[in-house]
């Protein structure tokens, strides 16, 4: 396994809707593999593969990670079929390295996609886990957390971006 670069904004990958995965073979898992692990080392608790310069629908996870009770996971193909109510919380992304700001997101939702094995998956998730799990597929559509926000707070953290980037 190895540690990928994340892709920070503004990397056009990051914009790009991402391609269906078609087939399940050792590149892709080697890839959610290599996910993981550079999710685990960032440290994070969700990853798109966009992220890591790869333009596929997939995404791993690991809510529990950070309370000692790791449960990853492994999503290709996700698709939110379902959701359920509202929730403003504090999030933060890997590919905008210092930003936490407020977003609204459903509080429930239900995805469907695939594991490794090519296996159906149907996942009902609230709280956290629907939080990551909405963040990462925003992922794979092309849009990042400041994407939700109002005009005024994403010119305030695009600037602050663009002031980082300089000072790199």
């Amino acid at each position: 396994m190895a540690v990928l670069e994340i892709k920070k904004y503004p990397d056009s990958v990051l914009r790009e809707k991402a391609k269906s995965v078609e087939n399940v073979d050792g590149k892709l898992v080697k890839l959610a593999e290599d996910m993981l692990e550079t999710m685990y080392a960032a440290p994070g608790i969700g990853l798109a593969a966009p992220q890591v310069g790869e333009s596929l629908r997939i995404i791993v996870f690991d809510v529990g990670h950070s309370q000692g009770e790791p449960e990853p996971h492994v999503l290709i193909n996700p698709v939110i079929t379902a959701s359920e109510g509202e929730e403003i919380a504090e999030e933060g992304c890997l590919s905008l390295p210092g930003i936490y700001t407020n977003v609204k997101r459903a509080a429930k939702v239900e995805v469907k996609g695939y594991d490794l094995d090519g296996n159906e998956v149907v996942m009902q998730a609230e709280g956290l886990m629907a939080r990551v799990l909405q963040h990462e597929i925003d992922h794979l559509e092309g849009k990042l957390l400041i994407d939700r926000l109002s005009r005024v707070r994403q010119h305030m953290i695009k600037k602050k971006l663009k002031k980082a980037l300089a000072e790199r």
